[in-house]
């Protein structure tokens, strides 16, 4: 019969008969055992544990490699649940019954910026159109995959070389129905921009943000591509990095698992702040340039991309979004930013829908009492009897614009409405949107704002980028206090850098070789591709130590720069460190040679080291990709110009010129080539075109004179010198030719005055006197 150690001990309890000495003696026994047992149940875990198959082992881990999102759903299914069905998870799919939103029922469309027709059919399951193909001859295309879903859906059709190219005719899920897509100002099949051509190349253009662990794999060579995915959409590890390590972790048994970092993740997602959990977004939030494949790990934004600036062309001056530019150029602009708040805080990570809606979702930090109120928006629910918007802090604080034809972009800079600047720099404001007053008129605009907050205002930044744009001569101190301002964001202060540079004085090298050693890689960057100006040997220097920056996009562009210099002015000690650094600039500009720029710096380098013929080559591949890259075009026309093919170098110029007639300094150019060609009418003319449209250039009124003087228009000579001084006055070159003008003339009444009133304002300048003692002899 089995007996508990409970009944045993009853038994021995009930049993009086026992002489107390051995009661007593079976009793320290039975305590004996309970402690035994005690002692075994706490270290029974441990002996478990050295079973074979559980023991802790000492773990080898290599490099993670990915697993697949469906790794993780048996330990994650509510993340997984929201992922599922989400943009992430339908950024691109293979084209079938499930994933294919568009009507293929023989619908036909007609382009109406291009009047080309296109057939949407099925055949044998598969979905095929018939449009405008290459070289504009019309023809049927297979389609294969299915890219984004909502609120419209682009089709990929497979081309020779490996590319996939984006049709042009999307399905506007919105309203069911086909459109067309921008860009609409497409110059005909041959345009880099026609959906056959490398503007819509899938392989290059889209492809690194809609797949995960997305390999380019582009041939220079060969102009072909081999291009792959480990999954097809945005899975769990574009954001948590490869999970081969965690998965491995996660599959032992609870007690079994080791103590490791971040539950054995590459990517800590967790526990990070905005500016580390940005870097995550970044790299496909973000207009900008990639340096190589994403490879979903943690680290700086410029090891893997280099972020565009607020640059003309994608953001008005404020700012403000105006090209399609994403999310990060934006956010990383508003005090939400500088204040700590992350992507994450608006937006669930994984269903990428917002955690509140309304104004309730800006009142989990707001308080309500204050910002939620018609004291602070005056605005009403109701309007006339209607229900009105004009009350959600989005509508004053978000406002956006359509990209893609129908895809309603709020910009993320979280900006205070200023109708004011859209008067002084012409700029968007939130309240005379089309859905909002802009019935009204600015002027109406801005006296109801100046009623509700009063007429103070602070000074803008963009006011004052707005004047750099301009190059007004008087924005160079206001550029120099933006670029030096710590508290105003990094890409507005990087931005004020880069057009400084259009000021080349003295007094902004102090500020680059500040914004060198600043904890901001993007500065850094930014410094180092505009200090052009700086003399050589203080460059010299600058250069050879931002060869040990740590992050990459700042030590390629210091070798890039570097490649200028002769190799053996560089220091001996530095010169391994620059050939290694130079290499990884050349991959990074292979990487993307697909694409005209990229081509271009390699021509750049090429050219810089001295490899003339290779770098007309290059450039000419530039502009095979993109003939309308006028980079390329301006300095294959230099190199030509070493050749010795002025004639070539001038019509390049004037290609430029014609497309592109604002770009002053190309005139400048132009003119100086006249010169050198001794064709001095032209190069008056050129030269003129470049110091009326660059006021601050003195130079360029300088080199006109000298044509006019070699033409001998010497009253049109006198008046371009006079010009040059009166924008730079103690310049002692141009002082001196203005003066022997007069002086071989015998114009001693024009001398004198010329030499008093420089005197007036810089007494000691020593021409000035000479000349005066001059004239006083005779």
């Amino acid at each position: 019969m089995h007996l508990s150690r409970l009944g045993v001990l009853k038994m021995v309890a009930d049993n009086p008969s026992q002489a107390p000495g051995q009661r007593e003696s079976q009793t320290r026994i039975w305590q004996i055992v309970g402690m035994v047992a005690a002692l075994l149940c706490l270290i029974s875990p441990f002996i478990y544990l050295q079973r074979s198959e559980y023991s802790v082992k000492p773990v080898i881990k290599g490099a993670p490699s990915f697993v697949g999102s469906g790794q993780c759903r048996p330990c994650h299914q509510e993340a997984y649940a929201k992922w599922k069905g989400s943009h992430h998870d339908l950024a691109m799919d293979i084209a079938s019954e499930e994933t294919v939103l568009g009507d293929f029922n023989n619908v036909q469309f007609v382009d109406p910026y291009s009047g080309a027709a296109s057939r949407f059919f099925r055949k044998n399951g598969d979905f095929y159109v018939e449009t405008e193909g290459p070289g504009g001859a019309v023809g049927v295309f297979k389609i294969t995959h299915t890219f984004g879903v909502y609120p419209n859906q682009q089709y990929l059709i497979p081309f020779p070389g490996g590319r996939l190219q984006c049709l042009n005719v999307g399905w506007n899920a919105k309203q069911s129905t086909w459109y067309r897509l921008p860009p609409y100002e497409v110059d005909g099949p041959d345009d880099w921009l026609h959906w056959t051509k490398g503007g819509q190349t899938w392989n290059g253009m889209c492809a690194e943000c809609h797949s995960t662990k997305l390999e380019k794999r582009y041939d220079k060579t060969t102009d072909t591509y081999d291009t792959r995915w480990f999954e097809i959409h945005v899975g769990c590890e574009a954001c948590h990095g490869p999970g081969s390590n965690h998965v491995s972790w996660a599959n032992r048994p609870v007690l079994a698992r080791p103590q490791v970092e971040n539950y054995d993740l590459p990517v800590n997602t967790a526990t990070i702040d905005n500016q580390k959990q940005i870097a995550i977004c970044a790299p496909c939030h973000s207009r900008r340039y990639q340096l190589g494949d994403n490879l979903h790990d943690e680290g700086e934004i410029l090891d893997k991309i280099v972020p565009s600036l607020l640059m003309e062309g994608l953001y008005y001056p404020d700012g403000q979004i105006s090209e399609e530019v994403y999310v990060y150029g934006s956010f990383v602009q508003s005090k939400m930013y500088q204040h700590g708040v992350r992507c994450s805080d608006c937006h669930d990570m994984h269903s990428l829908k917002l955690h509140k809606e309304g104004n309730d979702l800006c009142l989990q930090c707001h308080r309500a009492g204050s910002y939620d109120t018609p004291s602070h928006h005056f605005h009403k629910q109701i309007h006339e009897g209607k229900p009105s918007k004009g009350y959600l802090c989005v509508k004053c604080h978000m406002p956006g614009r359509v990209y893609m034809g129908v895809d309603y972009r709020p910009d993320h800079s979280l900006r205070v409405p200023r109708p004011d600047l859209s008067e002084k720099i012409d700029v968007p404001n939130s309240c005379s949107t089309s859905d909002c007053h802009q019935d009204k008129g600015l002027a109406w605009v801005n006296d109801q704002y100046t009623k509700w907050y009063g007429k103070s205002r602070k000074q803008h930044y963009g006011e004052i980028l707005a004047a750099g744009r301009k190059q007004n001569p008087e924005a160079i101190d206001e550029l120099i206090g933006v670029a030096e301002d710590s508290l105003l964001p990094a890409i507005v202060r990087a931005t004020a850098l880069a057009l400084l540079s259009r000021y080349p004085q003295e007094r902004t090298i102090p500020v680059y070789t500040s914004a060198l050693e600043d904890g901001d890689a993007l500065l850094r960057h930014t410094a180092l591709r505009n200090a052009i100006h700086i003399d050589p040997e203080t460059r010299l220097h600058l250069l050879q130590a931002k060869l040990y920056d740590p992050v990459k996009a700042v030590r390629i562009e210091a070798a890039a720069g570097l490649s200028g210099f002769p190799l053996d002015a560089i220091n001996p000690q530095h010169q391994e460190r620059f050939q290694q650094i130079l290499a990884e600039y050349r991959t990074a500009m292979e990487y993307n040679s697909d694409f005209a720029p990229q081509r271009y710096n390699l021509g750049n380098l090429a050219a810089a080291i001295g490899k003339g013929e290779e770098a007309i080559q290059l450039y000419r591949e530039a502009l095979a990709i993109d003939d309308q890259f006028y980079q390329a075009k301006v300095n294959l026309a230099m190199q030509l110009n070493q050749q010795g093919e002025n004639l070539k170098a001038a019509d390049l110029f004037k290609q430029v010129l014609e497309a592109q007639p604002d770009l002053h300094e190309i005139a400048y150019s132009l003119g100086l080539l006249f010169a050198e060609m001794e064709e001095y009418e032209q190069a008056a003319y050129w030269l003129g075109q470049a110091a009326d449209n660059m006021p601050n250039h003195s130079r360029a009124r300088y080199n006109q004179a000298l044509a006019y003087l070699k033409l001998e228009q010497w009253e049109n000579g006198e008046m371009a010198l006079l010009k040059a001084l009166e924008n730079k006055p103690g310049n002692r070159e141009y002082f001196s030719t203005l003066a022997n003008l007069y002086y071989n003339f015998r114009l001693t009444d024009k001398a004198r005055i010329l030499a008093e009133k420089t005197l007036l304002t810089q007494p000691d300048h020593e021409l000035a006197k000479q000349l005066l003692e001059a004239l006083s002899r005779q």
